[in-house]
């Protein structure tokens, strides 16, 4: 079995485990509790550091990409329009979803229940206050307190700064951080190979104070997040018609080989030579496919912004806390920022290094995250699509509008 499956298969056996043998919430669950506080821990505290070394090493990319010519700095500028507006559109789609389809009342008050004792990790400031901080006066203070989003901004003011450096120093930071980011992942699947364990664990705790209440709730999460991810496929095909001039019908046949590949293999990279004879029937130039959709598996995930910042939603729904705006803006912040240095890696490994950094700015706690990262091989699919079809789509706009027919304008 693949390690997704063993930890939903984890995660539902220790519910089971839990509804049966510790109705009393006894020295069992405590135990539990324990066991899976510890494992949860060992991934939050690869949550800094990784963050730091991936915004740093995606900027690099990023900047290096938009380097390669006219048609790749649109490209770039496409893209990171497109992700800001994909987590503004989560901020205000996730809560009408909630809204007219909210959790069970029973299970809502059960899993919060069965989570009490998981705290907010800081109460969300008056605007003022809250403008007043996003600027650290100490970026290391800024990360031992876990302020995310004065710690992105700083991060993000670094790494323009060592775009100016002359080569061999830029080189020398950002080989690093990319060193850097590279031990956070190992350790990562370090604390990864023993996720069936911790999950368990937590998923015992759950059971035993929640009952049979997690399994719907887990299910109308899974139903939540998907169908935040599904408005960001369904704008590809207006991105197609509209940029790309592509009708509805003739982009979804040409993107119907790469969406078979990115359901059954969850992988936008192994989607890429199909996504490529896909852009070529539409009509875009190989030079220019060439160019573009590397760039855009590299550094354009465009469910990512959308579906983190609508977990992070769905865990303050979860937990009866209220979202201001601000808080909701420091959601849509760093959601689209993260994003720019996410790992390319599946789901169940990058779930809570994404996420993470979005409740924390959010003030919300990520003992959650523990639960729902056994059944994101689900909401998993749908990103993966999502972001294939953007793919494609995007780059087929920008060949358009660049009057990019035979590849003279490529850049190279």
């Amino acid at each position: 079995m693949s390690k997704a499956t063993v930890i939903l298969a984890a995660l539902l056996l220790g519910i089971a485990l839990g509804i049966l043998f510790d109705t009393g919430h006894g020295g069992l669950t405590e135990a539990a509790d324990v066991i899976g506080t510890l494992w949860l821990n060992g991934l939050r505290m690869t949550v800094v550091p990784l963050v730091v070394a991936l915004l740093i090493t995606g900027i690099a990319q990023t900047a290096a990409a938009a380097r390669a010519g006219k048609l790749a700095f649109r490209a770039v500028l496409t893209m990171i329009t497109i992700l800001w507006c994909s987590a503004t559109m989560a901020a205000f789609v996730t809560p009408a979803l909630l809204s007219a389809f909210p959790m069970p009342v029973e299970a809502g008050a059960a899993l919060k229940l069965a989570l009490s004792s998981a705290p907010s990790t800081g109460e969300v400031k008056p605007f003022s206050e809250f403008l007043r901080a996003i600027v650290p006066t100490n970026p290391f203070a800024a990360a031992a307190s876990d302020a995310i989003l004065p710690l992105i901004i700083f991060t993000t003011a670094f790494s323009f700064a060592i775009l100016r450096l002359p080569d061999g120093k830029r080189t020398l930071i950002t080989g690093f951080f990319e060193a850097v980011g590279d031990a956070m992942l190992i350790v990562i699947n370090w604390v990864l190979a023993i996720a069936p364990i911790g999950v368990f664990a937590l998923a015992y705790v759950v059971g035993a104070k929640a009952g049979t209440a997690a399994l719907g709730a887990l299910a109308h999460y899974v139903a939540i997040v998907t169908a935040t991810g599904t408005v960001v496929w369904i704008a590809s095909f207006f991105v197609a018609a509209i940029g790309a001039r592509r009708g509805p019908f003739q982009f979804f046949r040409a993107a119907i080989p790469a969406q078979a590949v990115a359901i059954s293999t969850q992988s936008s990279l192994v989607s890429l030579p199909a996504m490529l004879k896909g852009v070529t029937a539409l009509g875009v130039p190989p030079a220019t496919a060439d160019l573009v959709l590397p760039v855009a598996v590299a550094i354009f995930r465009a469910t990512g912004p959308a579906m983190n910042l609508a977990v992070a939603i769905y865990v303050a729904h979860w937990m009866g806390i209220e979202l201001t705006p601000w808080a909701l803006a420091a959601g849509v912040a760093a959601a689209a920022t993260t994003t720019i240095g996410a790992v390319s890696l599946p789901g169940t490994v990058s779930f809570v290094t994404s996420i993470a950094p979005i409740s924390i700015a959010m003030g919300l706690p990520v003992e959650p995250l523990a639960l729902l990262i056994a059944v994101e091989t689900f909401p998993d699919i749908m990103r993966t699509l999502g972001n294939v079809t953007m793919d494609m789509a995007v780059t087929a706009t920008i060949s358009e509008r660049a009057g990019d027919k035979h590849g003279e304008e490529v850049g190279l």
